[in-house]
């Protein structure tokens, strides 16, 4: 595991774009063998979209040949409806890009049958040759996509209840109104997750501290399903100095002169 700290948000949000970057690039995708991302949502990696978004417009990355498979998406809320991650998706990172709307794979929140929809998308992962980078974000509960406490460590893409935190969490973005906030969400596994072939996580902010403390310094649990990642091959968690700070000082320290 890799545990990258930058002193800032913006630092971080640079850094794992570079990093997302040079991947892109340094796997050479073509017509026959396209690169594929993992995808989150949420208020954390919009710095690292700003970014890629600028790489994009000097002309130094192309998404032509990515594939891209996001995270979750929300039951019940309409696919034009601006808090949905579609919506998201679209406004703050695919319409600025070259990518082909066909690769752009999130799941649809709206479908008749939402298991078949679920059991879907894996196949899609899969036809697609698996995931090369899985880029996540975390809950101040330590939930990777809406793998909410008690999640299965094994788990595939499927329909999930919120928790109550995570809908707490997300009434800010429906007018703080929580009747508004869907309580339904589809999402990747972490078992999904855990078969990337790389898994890099991004953790800002004072809030998230708990939650990367228990991610990094304590065990695997299901009760803060991002500590699985512990136990995948090629980790790296991203954060800030402010989510740094329920962690020993002895591992910051380590991992500082890591970057």
């Amino acid at each position: 595991m890799r545990l990258v700290i930058l002193d800032n948000y913006d630092l971080a949000s640079e850094w794992a774009a570079k990093y997302i970057c040079n991947r892109i690039i340094q796997f050479k995708p073509g017509q026959d063998r396209y690169f594929t991302l993992g995808l989150p949502t949420g208020s954390t990696p919009l710095g690292c979209y700003k970014k890629l978004i600028e790489y994009h417009k000097n002309g130094d990355l192309s998404f032509k040949y990515v594939k891209t498979f996001n995270m979750d998406e929300y039951v019940g809320l309409p696919r034009n409806h601006p808090e949905s991650y579609h919506s998201y998706m679209w406004n703050n990172f695919f319409k600025h890009i070259d990518i082909d709307p066909n690769n752009a794979h999130i799941l649809d929140g709206n479908a008749t049958d939402l298991q078949a929809e679920c059991d879907a998308f894996e196949k899609k992962i899969e036809e697609a040759g698996g995931i090369d980078l899985f880029v996540g974000g975390i809950g101040p509960d330590g939930h990777i996509a809406f793998n909410e406490p008690g999640s299965s460590l094994v788990s595939r893409t499927r329909l999930k209840t919120l928790a109550m935190d995570t809908i707490l969490a997300n009434a800010k973005y429906f007018d703080g109104d929580l009747s508004k906030v869907p309580t339904m969400a589809l999402t990747v596994g972490v078992g999904t997750v855990m078969d990337a072939r790389e898994v890099m996580i991004l953790i800002t902010g004072a809030h998230k501290a708990f939650a990367l403390y228990k991610a990094i310094e304590e065990g695997v649990n299901h009760m803060w399903t991002v500590s699985a990642f512990q136990q995948h091959p090629r980790t790296i968690f991203v954060c800030d100095e402010d989510a740094t700070l329920e962690l020993r000082v002895k591992t910051v320290k380590y991992f500082k002169g890591e970057h």
